[in-house]
């Protein structure tokens, strides 16, 4: 397969998987207008495994994608600006020496970086700072989960012979 093609490829089935794990749970956030969802773990696998550019890519426009597909295309303009700052630093962080305390460290930053976005972004949509401030501990919550899936998957993918193979031509 032709190395573009491989990229592009590999960029288009993080993006399906980031949306497609958007949307498969999604707990509304009462009074926000948000929901916490399970995305970012693939978020955080896509920069873990394949480096910033994927990472930002699959998140931004995976998430954007999943918030439009729910009936919250509302929130896809920032959503695509935040998930893809998030996928984007954690990948810039992690380079191309994994560890495990790397992995936490980056992936925490990429929560931060989340939770501040969506912080601005409610006070914008919303006009309130305090109807914003009550979505920063769902944001939180769905951060630290997304880390407790995303850091054991990403160090057993990075072992796998095919995925290998991918990140050597990321």
């Amino acid at each position: 397969m032709h190395e573009d093609t491989r990229k592009t490829v590999l960029k288009g089935l993080m993006i399906a998987l980031v949306c497609i794990a958007t949307m498969s749970i999604q707990i509304p956030i009462p009074g926000t207008d948000g929901y916490i969802n399970i995305g970012d773990s693939v978020i955080f696998i896509s920069a873990i495994l394949f480096g910033p550019i994927t990472g930002m890519i699959a998140g931004g426009i995976g998430s954007a994608f999943a918030d439009i597909l729910s009936g919250y295309a509302h929130w896809a303009i920032f959503t695509l600006v935040i998930k893809g700052l998030e996928g984007y630093l954690v990948g810039v962080l992690i380079k191309n020496h994994t560890t495990v305390i790397k992995s936490i460290f980056s992936t925490g930053a990429g929560t931060i970086v989340m939770v501040i976005g969506y912080f601005i972004a409610g006070i914008i949509l919303k006009g309130s700072i305090i109807i914003s401030a009550a979505s920063i501990p769902a944001n939180l919550i769905q951060g630290v989960v997304s880390m407790v899936i995303a850091v054991p998957l990403a160090y057993s993918l990075s072992k796998v012979k095919y995925v290998k193979m991918f990140k050597a031509h990321s």
